[in-house]
């Protein structure tokens, strides 16, 4: 191969496998690409340069984009990331394979994956997790598609209004090419409507609901009489979460529900550009072989020793394939271990000191922004953690400039004309005082 010599491919296998394919050159490949679209210059490639230069390079890079104090949530939280978690993270210990199917020489990807799925249980009061989905809302999807498997005779899949809209338009992505029919339960007073379920329910042929722990508003839902009302018709409840938040909040095991779902990422992840996420679904027993993605169990080996294997295989795409449970065969096992080596750092105390910050933090901007004058309290009286809603009385981009201008992430604007701000244990007095100095200064 020349000057490529460690490319793995001789100019022999080349050939071969050009004969195969019957074409002649590798450019025969493109052949079907019109001449004007193929581009015939030199790259404009920088000369070659050397490590120090490299990382010089990529530091002028870094350094123009700029810093800002984020103040919003929507789903992705800025919470605190200890600094060991990169470390332990890269440890061979834990990442003993690329795929856990082989035991013997997988036994520290299975032991953590053991452990978070045993921390998913804990947060959420469910019996069963799996490891793990792509994200959130594709944990929805799939919660949608085990609520129709786990009562056949239903076809109706209820979405609460107040879910984020995210979530939302990813679960009507998925049911509109599964042929899933989906109905609305609206919202009252800023939560989920248990009218408005109820009235949904009396046409006999809804399979489960999906509603949010905390929704789109910040608001802290209350379900008491939902799982009633759905178990009472024959369908499932399914609960998106915030994981970070159930550690002071009701649980969906608590409010008798079936399934969990959510996204792992306030567990310590870092907000990144869109990623990477980490989704966790967990469920009560009875639904265990519904559940889509991979299930590790613990057990011994040959002399005795604990040890851990993969269980229920037979769901899996690579198996089944068109008969599979789900199309979930892979996991966001590297994301699995970043939120179990972080659940493990704070404990529970931990989790809860962290909650405790972020609401008195919320609550202190809240509080502060009313007293400007400039916005009105939408949802009165209600509950919430970390995050919240305010109908501004100013110009929704002039707001945000400024904020933006004297580097706040915060206002972000929903479609009733509303803002959202989110305060996380990250967020200081002296920050939030200089953010209500900026709004101060548009009177």
């Amino acid at each position: 191969m020349g000057t490529f010599s460690y490319f793995p491919h001789t100019e022999e296998d080349i050939r071969q496998m050009l004969d195969r394919i019957g074409v002649s050159s590798l450019e025969d490949l493109y052949s079907d690409v019109p001449p004007e679209f193929l581009f015939k210059g030199e790259y404009d490639l920088r000369d070659a340069m050397s490590e120090q230069e490299v990382r010089d390079f990529f530091a002028e890079l870094d350094a123009k984009d700029s810093r800002l104090k984020v103040f919003v949530g929507a789903g992705a939280y800025d919470h605190y990331t200890p600094s060991v978690i990169p470390y332990i993270t890269s440890r061979s210990e834990f990442l003993t394979a690329y795929t856990p199917y082989q035991a013997e020489i997988s036994q520290g990807t299975l032991r953590y994956i053991f452990e978070y799925q045993s921390i998913i249980c804990e947060l959420t009061g469910m019996d069963i997790s799996n490891a793990s989905m792509y994200d959130g809302p594709t944990a929805a999807a799939e919660a949608m598609k085990m609520a129709l498997a786990c009562t056949k005779k239903k076809k109706r899949i209820l979405l609460s209004r107040t879910l984020l809209p995210n979530v939302i338009s990813v679960v009507r992505t998925y049911a509109k090419f599964h042929g899933v029919e989906l109905g609305y339960i609206e919202a009252e007073k800023g939560q989920t409507g248990l009218a408005s379920l109820q009235e949904q329910l009396a046409a006999g042929d809804v399979a489960g609901i999906i509603v949010p722990g905390i929704n789109r508003y910040g608001i802290i839902e209350d379900y008491n009489g939902f799982s009633e009302a759905v178990h009472a018709e024959g369908g499932i409840v399914i609960e998106y979460c915030d994981p970070s938040a159930l550690a002071v909040i009701k649980t969906p095991g608590e409010w008798g529900f079936d399934v969990a779902i959510g996204d792992g990422q306030s567990l310590g992840i870092p907000v990144c550009y869109g990623g990477p996420y980490v989704g966790f679904m967990a469920c009560r027993k009875d639904y265990v072989r519904k559940m889509p993605g991979r299930i590790v169990g613990q057990t011994t080996d040959a002399d005795g020793k604990r040890c851990f294997v993969l269980t229920l295989q037979a769901r899996e795409q690579h198996i089944r394939r068109e008969k599979a449970t789900s199309n979930i065969c892979s996991n966001q096992s590297l994301m699995a271990l970043y939120v179990t080596i972080y659940a493990s750092l704070m404990g529970p105390q931990g989790l809860r000191d962290v909650n405790n910050l972020s609401y008195g933090g919320a609550h202190y901007l809240h509080d502060r922004l009313l007293e400007t004058g400039l916005f009105e309290d939408v949802f009165p009286g209600m509950p919430y953690l970390k995050e919240f809603v305010l109908k501004p009385l100013v110009d929704i981009e002039k707001l945000q400039k400024a904020l933006l201008d004297a580097g706040f992430f915060a206002a972000l604007s929903t479609e009733e004309g509303y803002v959202s701000f989110c305060v996380t244990e990250k967020r200081t007095k002296e920050e939030i005082d200089a953010l209500i100095e900026t709004v101060k200064s548009l009177r």
